[in-house]
């Protein structure tokens, strides 16, 4: 593991503070590749991406050795019936040129009425053959992430949701420090929204720093999240990870939680999407 990157930890999980996002990268070996040589120790992918088969080249390419990397993939909501759960991981491995994984998820709740309890018993079982060292939810609200940690017979270390400035997550993240879940944050930067924005603009001119920085210091600040930006960019993967050496003042961090907006959501898909605390 790169020794820059903080470390997060639950149930045994040491989960790097930065991780690395591939969704809508596509054919991403070499963008992988480029990120393992960066620095970067957590890479983040689901089958619904799509680039499976990429990380699994770019690991390769990368020449970093597998147990140094922290991988991350998902298990869509179209395959929670346990047979297709057990087959969808199967899938995942051969694609990801691994035998496991360090983090695996549900990636959204069912919505073909499949049992929660029968998916959870398919994630930890998942983990007790060694396919998954660790196990998670995603997209999850409060009441389903509550029913999932006293349904799976496993632990579970990580929620994984939207958060960024422009979304209000306070209390999914109290309840993740309750419950002793790590929250893995996605679309850390809105999907660029941040970049337009004219108080995170401010706050990076007066230090120095660029608006992602920026926008991932703060997430980073507020303690027990886990944000995976994504770049095809070589030099934005590296700025993204240059994010420990500066803290944000309370007022700095204040003014950033005052971006949030009830229209903030991003990934809401319609029929997929649980009741969002």
């Amino acid at each position: 593991m790169a020794p820059s990157i903080p470390t997060l930890s639950s149930h045994g999980a040491r989960i790097p503070v930065i991780g690395f996002g591939t969704s809508q990268l596509g054919n991403c070996g070499e963008i992988v590749a480029n990120a393992l040589k960066v620095g970067y120790r957590h890479i983040d992918t689901a089958w619904k991406y799509g680039t499976e088969k990429g990380v699994g080249e770019g690991m390769k390419a990368s020449g970093v050795p597998r147990r140094d990397i922290f991988l991350v993939t998902k298990v869509s909501h179209e395959y929670l019936r346990a047979a297709d759960f057990a087959k969808s991981v199967e899938e995942s491995l051969e694609r990801l040129q691994t035998d496991y994984v360090d983090l695996l998820f549900v990636h959204w709740p069912a919505i073909d009425g499949t049992p929660l309890a029968e998916t959870m018993g398919a994630l930890a079982k998942a983990k007790r053959e060694g396919k998954a060292r660790h196990v998670g939810v995603a997209n999850f609200n409060i009441a389903l992430t509550e029913e999932a940690l006293r349904l799976c017979p496993e632990p579970l270390a990580v929620l994984q949701a939207e958060y960024h400035p422009y979304l209000d997550q306070s209390k999914v993240l109290a309840f993740c420090r309750k419950a002793g879940l790590v929250f893995m944050a996605y679309c850390p930067l809105a999907r660029g929204r941040v970049f337009n924005d004219p108080v995170l603009g401010e706050i990076a001119r007066n230090r120095g720093k660029s608006l992602a920085q920026v926008a991932l210091r703060w997430l980073i600040q507020q303690g027990n999240i886990a944000p995976i930006p994504r770049s095809a960019n070589p030099q934005h993967m590296a700025e993204s990870l240059d994010v420990f050496n500066f803290t944000l003042t309370d007022d700095e961090m204040k003014r950033i939680h005052s971006l949030r907006r009830p229209d903030g959501r991003i990934a809401n898909p319609v029929g997929r999407a649980p009741k969002w605390d």
